[in-house]
């Protein structure tokens, strides 16, 4: 199969890559390397790198014209800046109406979305969140912005699934509290953490669902990958803490961000029938093996949507 993967050198993206091409599939990667890493993706066989923005509708349509895709997965978005907006529109929006319109044109038989569970707005009505809740993502740009580019996928006319994810951790994360955590406890920094709660994917089992939706399974439409169970970002901690091998110790509680949320706890039993698909690793294993990795490839630069608090 040939699959195209937009931000194919991030986090996901190139964890996906990585086994699809394990599975013998030819991938093309589009990335402009804005937050992806170079060496995510090692050249091999069967593997082509094209470098760009999704923006660049040109780029889109030669990458498309040459490699003939069957399936497109779409995980590239901007989230360095949560103050350039202009960013996070060209991607985020422009880019996904772009890379939905060349799957349409070139007759892509599949076309998968990653959307982030911010689109529930900053203030959820519901604990778990289900597919039922309200869309309402006023409360940031990345938030307003992935949810444009999931209506312009909606729109295409492709078949098509968009996963709104819960927050995803593992190996090659730059995003998000654990690599904050582990680079500041490694240059011996104090952390603090905030009074919010997350239901985290671990990077692996979010990629068996994609892997099946690729490969057919599930109806067209919207999902969400997730655990189901939320965890406080204090526990986050301390399972850094414990992962990386020091003494278990105080850490200051802050309140949230105006832009962050106090909890995001998605209701994965669509998922869970559809793919007959559950998570499978405990958040200390999967933390474990950030940490292995960040202490491997190094953390020189971490990101987030999120405007920064102060020290």
């Amino acid at each position: 199969m040939k699959v195209l993967i937009t931000g194919g050198a991030g986090f996901i993206g190139s964890t996906l890559a990585d086994r699809r091409l394990a599975a013998g599939d030819q991938v093309m990667v589009i990335d402009n390397f804005a937050t992806g890493r170079r060496d995510n993706l090692r050249a091999q066989k069967g593997l082509e790198v094209v470098e760009g923005t999704i923006a660049d509708s040109g780029l889109v349509e030669r990458s498309f014209t040459s490699f003939k895709p069957d399936v497109v997965v779409h995980a590239a978005a901007a989230y360095k800046d949560p103050e350039n907006w202009a960013e996070d529109t060209a991607t985020n929006v422009l880019g996904s109406a772009i890379v939905s319109a060349a799957a349409r044109k070139h007759g892509v038989r599949r076309l998968i979305y990653f959307q982030t569970a911010l689109c529930y707005g900053l203030h959820p009505l519901e604990q778990p969140i289900t597919l039922q809740h309200p869309i309402q993502p006023s409360g940031s740009s990345y938030a307003i912005t992935k949810t444009a580019g999931e209506q312009f996928v909606a729109l295409g006319g492709v078949e098509f699934l968009s996963f709104r994810l819960a927050n995803a951790y593992g190996p090659r994360n730059l995003s998000g509290p654990l690599p904050t955590f582990f680079s500041r406890l490694s240059d011996g920094k104090r952390c603090f953490v905030t009074d919010t709660r997350r239901d985290f994917i671990y990077v692996n089992d979010l990629v068996d669902v994609v892997t099946k939706a690729i490969d057919g399974e599930g109806t067209p439409g919207y999902y969400h990958i997730s655990s189901g169970r939320d965890f406080a970002i204090r526990e986050l901690f301390d399972e850094t803490i414990a992962a990386m091998g020091l003494p278990a110790q105080d850490v200051e509680v802050r309140p949230r961000n105006p832009d962050d949320v106090a909890s995001i706890l998605l209701d994965p039993s669509k998922t869970n029938a559809e793919f007959k698909w559950t998570t499978s690793t405990p958040l200390s294993e999967g933390v474990r093996a950030a940490v292995d990795y960040y202490r491997q490839f190094g953390l020189k630069e971490t990101f987030t949507h999120l405007r920064l608090a102060s020290e």
